[in-house]
């Protein structure tokens, strides 16, 4: 029998511990090691506790809608106000009612922009006839607190939960602009463009050489610019027209003319969502 001193690294003092080794056949056994599972991947990355999914608390039942363009309104005082003009097509309907019974949170769905039978699939038309909702585009969830006081396939409408002066968050994908550099997509400055400057609009340096001899992550450098999903928040709700069917928000909203938008009350910490 032999016996062998290794120094172990824990402890700075190097104390040692001894490992005897017989030259006598003995049986190893390995025991499993007990390995946890991983949290279940979310939709944005993240990973919930206990494999709850977690989303985003809504503040109360939205709506979607498709941007019209801008245009310049006058108050009555004669400030001129920046408007977004959202329009809204047919659809705003409940398509499915989610419960903490049933599904494990308290949602509502709703459906959005009408088309025509071939251009959905038959799960996706079986999901809708299951309420007799008529055939629709685009289908999102609102969590809400509470789920009381909403049917299937009822009709949201704009005016009667919204209504003039009101703060509103609207989200919807920005314009794409393509592969851009520095300059246009992380407002870098440019250099000199006199003679003698070796140096424009490039990037410049990114990193040391040897040390650490690598380019640390999240480096903003040239890269695909736009196309992501944005929310503007707390913009003010300035007309609403139930003749043409439109509403007019102040300021600019995600994405081009004709794009999707979503529309829902603004998040106010502690007065109409949970500080937690």
């Amino acid at each position: 029998m032999s016996i062998l001193s290794v120094p172990s690294p824990i402890s700075r003092s190097y104390s040692s511990f001894s490992i005897s080794i017989s030259r006598e056949p003995c049986s190893l056994r390995v025991l499993p090691c007990q390995i946890k599972k991983p949290f279940p991947k979310l939709r944005d990355g993240r990973r919930g506790k206990g494999g709850m999914v977690v989303m985003s608390m809504e503040a109360g039942i939205g709506v979607m809608g498709t941007k019209l363009g801008m245009m310049s309104y006058f108050e009555e005082n004669g400030v001129v106000v920046p408007v977004t003009v959202v329009g809204f097509k047919e659809g705003n309907i409940v398509t499915q009612i989610k419960t903490e019974a049933t599904d494990g949170y308290d949602a509502v769905q709703v459906g959005y922009r009408r088309v025509r039978d071939r251009k959905l699939t038959k799960p996706e038309m079986g999901h809708l006839q299951k309420v007799g909702a008529i055939p629709m585009r685009h289908l999102q969830e609102f969590r809400l607190q509470s789920v009381d006081g909403f049917d299937p396939n009822q009709r949201i409408l704009f005016d009667e939960i919204f209504k003039e002066g009101d703060l509103v968050d609207v989200s919807g994908t920005t314009i794409g602009k393509g592969f851009q550099g520095g300059i246009k997509r992380h407002n870098f400055k440019r250099g000199l463009m006199t003679h003698g400057s070796k140096s424009h609009r490039q990037l410049g340096s990114i990193g040391a050489g040897t040390t650490p001899g690598r380019v640390y992550k999240g480096k903003k450098m040239p890269g695909r610019m736009g196309g992501t999903k944005t929310k503007i928040r707390k913009l003010k709700i300035v007309k609403i027209d139930k003749d043409l069917n439109v509403v007019m928000i102040k300021g600019a909203v995600p994405g081009k003319p004709g794009n999707l938008l979503r529309i829902t009350p603004a998040k106010i910490v502690g007065k109409n969502i949970p500080k937690n």
